[in-house]
């Protein structure tokens, strides 16, 4: 299972457009919200000021996150991309509150890398013990109750994880995350550090050689395949997808 958080990014864009100590929104986008091209500025004055304002930014950057994380803002941004040549009050104002909305929704802001492995590797490991138990309750899979490992490549993390004591660094971490070192004392997981080489994870926030990109792709499960039209029995013609091709092409 793979999964990717995107705190310190989105943390990251609010201090960018000066929104990190904003009010935290509700909704993406207010219901009912009226907009059109008629709300672009119509003096001179407001096409002097919103000329100033970084909405194509704002939106560029919303746009990676709903491409990698968030795609529940994605219908609003859709909405809003749309009036990137005439911005006015109205249009800057939505935009905004997309920016609210994500500060409101993300679960916690790390201050370093390796707070946010370790908050990541105890959601992890919640999750894993979760597939188990259910798993094993099926009782088809005869090695599940072997404990699973949680693959870090971050030391400090892995460190963290194992060490029962309080430290400096992670005193102010909260209480929540912590559950890791008891599921970790107790043997219903453990946590290793996994390779740059082997770490599955790496294709979805990086560049690789195409080797190495193909590699994970086929542990992901991504492969080629085949898919066939027919009509009364007949082949008409088919279309093959190669996850290589489309990295590439």
């Amino acid at each position: 299972m793979l999964g990717l958080i995107q705190s310190s990014y989105i943390e990251k864009v609010l201090k960018r457009f000066k929104m990190k100590h904003s009010k935290r929104g509700l909704l993406p986008m207010r219901h009912g919200i009226k907009l059109s091209k008629k709300q672009s500025p119509k003096t001179d004055e407001e096409l002097k000021r919103m000329s100033n304002i970084p909405y194509a930014s704002a939106v560029g950057s919303i746009q990676y996150a709903v491409q990698c994380t968030r795609p529940d803002v994605a219908y609003a941004l859709s909405v809003m991309s749309r009036y990137q040549a005439c911005v006015g009050e109205a249009h800057w104002g939505t935009v905004k509150s997309i920016l609210k909305y994500l500060k409101r929704t993300q679960d916690t802001t790390a201050d370093s890398t390796t707070e946010a492995e370790y908050i990541a590797a105890s959601e992890a490991a919640k999750e894993a013990i979760w597939m188990k138990n259910y798993i094993q309750e099926l009782g088809v899979v005869p090695s599940i109750a072997e404990p699973g490992v949680i693959f870090c490549d971050n030391n400090g993390a892995i460190a963290q994880a194992k060490e029962p004591r309080s430290h400096p660094h992670s005193k102010h971490i909260l209480r929540r995350y912590h559950l890791i070192r008891e599921m970790v004392s107790r043997g219903d997981c453990k946590t290793d550090r996994v390779s740059l080489a082997e770490n599955t994870a790496d294709p979805l926030t990086k560049p690789m050689l195409q080797v190495a990109h193909t590699q994970h792709l086929d542990k992901m499960g991504l492969r080629s395949m085949v898919i066939g039209f027919r009509s009364s029995g007949r082949l008409l013609g088919y279309v093959t997808w190669k996850p290589t091709e489309l990295a590439y092409m």
